[in-house]
């Protein structure tokens, strides 16, 4: 049986997103895990209500997963025979991302200097960064899955609706050579879309067995930030979103205003939120995973 394991909230000084203060820890294959997690701001793309920052939990790491790239837009192949203009949560995927994400790299925006992953054509109204993982907490638009409010750690704390999902936009920590990048959950696959004993329980490896047995989908952005190619493995791990930092990740997507507030009012309040929460990054960045589990 899995457990989830509570996180302890350290505060400190500044952190850097793209490379932080990472040590070599170990796991059963032998390389390298991360000895940080990287909290701080964020903005939930989730349709339903955020759990709250006094219930954040550690959640485990899956290691050494091989993955897939796919993108929006991606037409049926052999090794994808689901067409990705439509996601499993969106009908209107491609549509409301602005287009098709192209994975060549030379028609991409790729430059860790700038913070731009992105496709050249045009300026994504979804955020680039996402991927996807063989479940799907619903049956349609009325129900979830029976298993689903026991399985998914966060389910009854955010008291969805019937059939309203509460994987979609949920963020993962994804780490690979000394780099961690942060994607949300916007689709199912890779093949099955009923794996939940690799996906939220003990199982260490998905139960597909197709493309070398993946088990993570990657969008071309996280490809390229992480430097990677179809088919190479990474170690995954959920996160909340308030301990996701500001990001290539963030760069994109659609933020609400509150009723009442102008832009500029909203600009300041995130400016300032930020400096406050990078000002409890440091420490918290030197803890290991092991050391943070181990309590």
């Amino acid at each position: 049986m899995f457990r989830w394991l509570p996180c302890v909230v350290i505060f400190g000084l500044t952190a850097d997103y793209s490379s932080a203060d990472i040590s070599v820890g170990s796991s059963s294959g032998g390389a390298p895990l991360p000895r940080v997690v990287v909290p701080t701001s964020g903005r939930s793309m989730a349709p339903v209500r955020p759990v709250s920052p006094a219930k954040r939990i550690l959640y485990p790491w899956k290691t050494h997963i091989r993955t897939t790239v796919f993108w929006i837009g991606e037409k049926p192949t052999q090794n994808n025979p689901t067409p990705n203009h439509m996601s499993s949560w969106d009908q209107k995927w491609a549509k409301n991302y602005g287009g098709y994400d192209d994975p060549n790299p030379s028609n991409r925006i790729a430059n860790h200097t700038t913070g731009e992953f992105r496709p050249k054509r045009f300026v994504p109204r979804l955020n680039p960064f996402y991927i996807a993982l063989p479940y799907n907490d619903v049956l349609d638009h009325r129900r979830h899955k029976p298993e689903a409010s026991r399985v998914i750690p966060w389910f009854k704390s955010m008291r969805p609706e019937p059939g309203e999902s509460v994987c979609k936009g949920r963020w993962v920590q994804i780490y690979r050579n000394n780099r961690s990048c942060y994607a949300q959950w916007e689709d199912c696959g890779p093949w099955r879309t009923d794996d939940w004993q690799y996906v939220f329980g003990s199982n260490k490896q998905p139960r597909t067995k197709q493309n070398g047995g993946a088990g993570i989908d990657i969008s071309p952005s996280v490809r390229d930030y992480l430097g990677m190619k179809s088919g190479e493995k990474v170690h995954w791990r959920f996160v909340e979103a308030g301990q996701v930092p500001y990001g290539p990740w963030k760069k994109y997507g659609r933020t609400p205003v509150a009723r009442g507030q102008s832009g500029d009012d909203i600009e300041v309040q995130r400016r300032y939120l930020e400096y406050l929460r990078q000002l409890r990054d440091e420490e918290f960045n030197k803890r290991s995973v092991r050391d943070i589990q181990s309590r």
